[in-house]
């Protein structure tokens, strides 16, 4: 099973990378194929409100986002990563997020014409990392991603949240953490209960 893998962290190898790696290890376990695309390495602008897509369901900004929508629409399981940047996820993480309104707009579209058909397979994950431990520390992160991927036709398939790690190579300490994130992985592609507190 293909697994669409977007990275959000601007960071190479910071603390959100290194325990996406061990979910993904999990979901290769469980005989997923992941396709991993660092968001920091493309040139995604944010959405301009435009309207563009409200009568078509294509966006009309010509960027790097354009060919993601066919790898998002053609999928029927995503990843994203994000560390948490002020109580929500990075800013290239949101500019993707916010691109997926023409994706909302082609769902909303092809449901107008009896033409959409929901997939329960269809599920996207959320894997993060914060530094420090608030009580509402995920929240906005999580209600962004659960949007997201409404927009892309998904259902909201779980999460794996950590708190603590700050500094570079902090997560690789957490080795409970990571075992679980294994298994995290494995039960995603299973369509197992992917979450975990």
């Amino acid at each position: 099973m293909d697994v669409l893998v977007f990275l959000g962290s601007p960071r190479k190898k910071g603390n959100s990378e290194v325990l996406t790696q061990e979910l993904l290890e999990g979901v290769r376990q469980a005989g997923g194929s992941p396709e991993i695309i660092r968001l920091c390495e493309m040139k995604i602008s944010p959405c301009i409100s435009c309207g563009g897509c409200d009568k078509t369901g294509r966006c009309v900004v010509e960027d790097d986002m354009i060919p993601l929508y066919k790898k998002i629409i053609s999928i029927d399981k995503i990843i994203v990563s994000s560390p948490i940047f002020f109580y929500g996820v990075t800013a290239q993480t949101k500019a993707f997020i916010d691109r997926t309104q023409a994706l909302w707009n082609r769902k909303r579209l092809l449901q107008k014409k009896g033409e959409w058909v929901d997939n329960p397979e269809r599920k996207g994950f959320f894997i993060s990392v914060a530094a420090t431990r608030g009580a509402k520390i995920f929240e906005g992160a999580i209600l962004t991603m659960k949007y997201g991927y409404d927009a892309m036709g998904m259902q909201y398939g779980g999460d794996f949240l950590v708190t603590g790690p700050d500094k570079r190579g902090d997560m690789a300490k957490y080795e409970k953490k990571l075992a679980e994130a294994r298994e995290a992985g494995k039960n995603f592609i299973l369509g197992l209960d992917a979450h975990v507190d």
